[in-house]
């Protein structure tokens, strides 16, 4: 049998308050005031869609056997690369084999539930196939999108085997509805009125679909346990499921006051927290909007196990902190430009041919250890750093990014250029052995210790403005898994 057998999810820790981008742009725009409730998941300046999909793939993948993998497929509409495949950057970080499918899925609000159908359906005759989404949207200052959307990323694993959940049915229906949209070489989507899209789209076109989909899968509305959809405007999802026939009860909570609506992500994500508490025979109708609409229905096999090195939607939600200062914000999300000094045009150009030579031990943070001393290094060499013995071509790839570390030295820099002043750096060293110097990402000065237990995250290292390129690296974070006062 196939069907989904993990999931994981990512969410910045940032939590943008909503009450602080009126307090900024209310003048303006009074009508904000009433979405000026709660707050959003906020990307901070290192963090695009594919640094999320890579922290929301780990998730998933904590206790799952990566060498099985056939296919990687990436879901977003804010990728940051139009001619580079994101998800081959994914795959790097995740350090897969090599002979593996890779793939971008785009241009609709609901690119995550059709990447999903598809990996579905695929999984059957090529293997596991890894569905990430992952969206960091910009939105214009002062308008409804900034106070709505959302940062985040969701991943689900499909593939044979006993799964958490089984596929019944799938139901697509392609219609150039335009609620939104985003031309390209633009900047910020266009949006039409919320009424005729609440009362046009969501209300006409979500039930025509969930009437086709329960036709295939032999069920009525009454069976559903969970309804999931993802909406941008509030008390939608309930008015669908009503027209649905479906229960209030069983509408999932969109998440609207704590996180946001991200886009492409949201259907997934919301699956990845119903699975978490999911029992078996629960029956779950996803349902993805944009320009149609995408509706499955899965059925529980099994309750997920309890996995300590998985944080899931809920633990990542909980690990947060509010965000007050709406400039930084802006100036986070490229909305406006601070003097930054001479420091800043150090000429950030990025040696191709290097990084492609170095791209396992860069992108998927692989070191080596000797096999005749046991010595781990970073980065990787042909000579061992053992102190008494310098072996040549005793190294084994020995990869780092899912060990825990701890802080041996640490910096605050205050005098080098970082959007996020100070600049936190350091010494860690990994549990097994091996040492590095690295950037500290989520911290203030209180999170920075000696032999504070930290573990990495793959972020943004650097911008190359002049050609419009980005350098990925793995930076420190506080140990997010580690329990309380270790």
């Amino acid at each position: 049998m196939s069907g989904i057998v993990a999931f994981g999810a990512y969410v910045p820790r940032l939590r943008l308050q909503r009450q602080a981008v009126f307090a900024a742009t209310g003048w303006f725009n009074p009508a904000l005031k009433t979405l000026a409730k709660g707050e959003r998941a906020m990307a901070r300046w290192d963090e695009d869609a594919v640094t999320m999909a890579v922290e929301a793939a780990r998730d998933c993948l904590a206790g799952v056997e990566r060498g099985d993998i056939a296919k990687v497929m990436l879901a977003s509409t804010s990728l940051p690369f139009a001619d580079r495949q994101n998800a081959g950057i994914v795959k790097e970080a995740l350090n897969l084999n090599d002979v593996v499918g890779t793939m971008d899925v785009t241009g609709s609000q609901r690119a995550g539930t059709s990447a999903l159908i598809d990996a579905l359906e695929a999984s059957r005759v090529s293997g596991p196939v890894l569905c990430v989404a992952a969206e960091r949207r910009r939105a214009r200052s002062g308008s409804e999108a900034e106070m709505i959307n959302g940062d985040a990323a969701a991943a689900i694993l499909v593939g044979p085997g006993e799964p958490l959940a089984r596929l019944m049915a799938s139901h697509t229906m392609a219609v150039d509805f335009i609620d939104h949209f985003h031309s390209a070489g633009e900047d910020f989507d266009y949006a039409w009125e919320s009424r005729w899209v609440r009362e046009e789209g969501y209300l006409k076109l979500v039930p025509a679909a969930v009437q086709g989909v329960l036709q295939k899968a032999g069920l009525k509305p009454s069976d559903i346990d969970r309804f999931i959809m993802a909406a941008p405007m509030r008390g939608v999802h309930e008015a669908v499921a009503k027209a649905c026939g479906i229960a209030s009860e069983a509408v999932a909570d969109p998440l609207e006051a704590t996180l946001g609506d991200c886009g492409a992500t949201q259907p997934l994500l919301l699956l990845a927290r119903a699975l978490a508490s999911a029992k078996p025979k629960e029956r779950l109708l996803v349902i993805g909007f944009g320009q149609g609409c995408d509706a499955l229905v899965l059925e529980v096999v099994r309750a997920a196990p309890a996995t300590p090195d998985k944080m899931g939607v809920d633990r990542w939600l909980s690990r947060r902190k509010a965000e007050n200062n709406y400039i930084k914000h802006l100036f986070f999300s490229g909305l406006i430009d601070l003097e930054r000094g001479m420091r800043a045009e150090a000429d950030q150009k990025t040696a191709l041919t290097a990084l492609y030579r170095n791209r396992r031990g860069v992108l998927g943070l692989v070191g080596s250890k000797c096999a005749k001393t046991g010595v781990v290094q970073f980065p990787r060499s042909e000579i061992s750093v053992a102190q008494n013995d310098r072996a040549i071509g005793t190294q084994e790839d020995y990869p780092l990014a899912e060990r825990r570390a701890r802080i041996v030295t640490h910096t605050a820099d205050s005098l080098t250029y970082t959007p996020e002043p100070p600049d936190y750096y350091g010494m860690i060293e990994f549990d097994g052995g091996g040492r590095m110097v690295t950037e500290f990402a989520d911290v203030e000065a209180t999170d920075v210790d000696v032999g504070k237990p930290m573990r990495m995250m793959f972020r943004i290292k650097a911008f190359d403005e002049r050609r419009g390129f980005r350098k990925y690296f793995w930076k420190a974070v506080p140990d997010y898994l580690a329990p309380s006062g270790q």
